[in-house]
């Protein structure tokens, strides 16, 4: 008969994390939804504040999602996957602070 893997393998060796660290990473995600909703429905810091807290939250949940979702640490070659993700970071942030700075420098000439 076939065997069956029991633990959480794919057949080329990758594994995934376990039902503990799902559950950990599905907490930190609640929690970091949270605090920035309660902030803003309640008022309880001004705009500049508001808008800090919440684009701190949005990276922590980028950086929650990135290590117990995506396993950017597992695998063969943990190293090529940061330093992938760091190249994707530097051209999201090229493109973005680019279009930011063409649609500034539009804006003015007239």
């Amino acid at each position: 008969m076939s065997q069956h893997n029991t633990g959480h393998e794919h057949a080329s060796g990758e594994s995934h994390g376990s039902l503990k660290s799902y559950v950990i990473g599905f907490i930190f995600s609640i929690v970091l939804t949270i605090i920035p909703l309660v902030i803003v429905m309640n008022g309880l810091l001004n705009k500049t504040q508001t808008v800090i807290t919440i684009m701190i939250m949005a990276v922590l949940q980028l950086i929650v999602q990135l290590f117990f979702f995506m396993h950017i640490r597992e695998g063969e070659k943990p190293r090529w996957n940061v330093m992938t993700l760091i190249v994707g970071i530097i051209i999201v942030l090229t493109i973005v602070g680019g279009s930011i700075w063409i649609m500034s420098f539009n804006s003015t000439v007239q």
